[in-house]
């Protein structure tokens, strides 16, 4: 028993020290990543590729900076189907997704590994991309739990220089990583408080299943009908909404915005 209980505080130790040592490696990673000035080319590119980044208040572009180049220094990204990764690419990708992370003490997608991008739609499913069980289709994005989000460049794009037509496949994949941060994807992300899960739980229940009414009598949303699917894509196509079609989203479900406006902490009816 004794040897037991000193094996034991040996581990608890050891994993002590192993946490203390991987923290501090990642604090020195990105106080070195955002030491280096963020070059002018960089911010021509989010000038010119996302045009909300303008009505960015300074201090909000600066700590947006300071995120994007966290995520380049921890985040992989893999081109595939003949595409070469360029800055312009890793730019607007890491831009939109830490457009999630503003004005929140969030640590970058901890799960987040590698951004797969291709070309344009591609074909996933089956024997095709990870493996899964499930049939062949054309996808536009992708976020997987194990750690990776797969993009299409084109739409990527599109979504970003397009920022009012609340559709952003940027966003809705990076919503999703927030979510499976708890390790399920249930729409449900990690919140700030444990007394905000009442509420959250709450409004997404009541506006998910009003959601789901509407899109059976073919009525008319500001969110797109995919987030009728589940409780997971309506965070995530929410999340869009939130972003690209603030002040309609307010007008038509303004307690569901409400929710999101203190998950993100921010409120993007500002920039209207």
């Amino acid at each position: 028993m004794v040897w037991f209980v000193l094996f034991l505080l040996v581990v608890i130790i050891f994993w002590a020290a192993y946490v203390y040592i991987t923290k501090a490696r990642r604090r020195a990673r990105r106080r070195l990543a955002t030491a280096t000035p963020f070059s002018e080319e960089w911010v021509q590119i989010l000038h010119r590729n996302i045009p909300l980044y303008t009505k960015l208040s300074p201090e909000q572009q600066r700590e947006l900076q300071q995120d994007i180049q966290v995520f380049l220094a921890e985040k992989s990204f893999e081109g595939s189907g003949g595409i070469a990764i360029t800055d312009e690419i890793k730019i607007t990708i890491a831009a939109q997704a830490c457009m999630l992370l503003l004005n929140r003490k969030d640590d970058c997608y901890p799960k987040l590994y590698s951004v797969v991008v291709y070309p344009s739609a591609y074909i996933a499913g089956g024997k095709g991309l990870f493996n899964r069980n499930e049939g062949q289709s054309v996808r536009l994005g992708e976020s997987w739990g194990t750690g990776t989000v797969v993009l299409s460049w084109d739409h990527v794009r599109r979504g970003a220089f397009n920022f009012r037509d609340g559709h952003n496949v940027t966003m809705h994949e990076f919503a999703h990583q927030l979510d499976q941060e708890d390790g399920a994807a249930d729409g449900v992300p990690i919140l700030e408080q444990r007394s905000a899960y009442t509420s959250w739980a709450r409004v997404f229940s009541q506006e998910f299943e009003r959601f789901q009414r509407k899109g059976r009598k073919k009525k008319r949303s500001v969110i797109d009908a995919y987030g009728a699917t589940n409780p997971a894509e309506f965070f995530a196509v929410a999340t869009e909404t939130f972003f690209e079609k603030p002040v309609q989203m307010q007008k038509k479900h303004a307690e569901l915005y409400e929710e999101l406006k203190k998950y993100y902490k921010i409120n993007p009816v500002e920039w209207e």
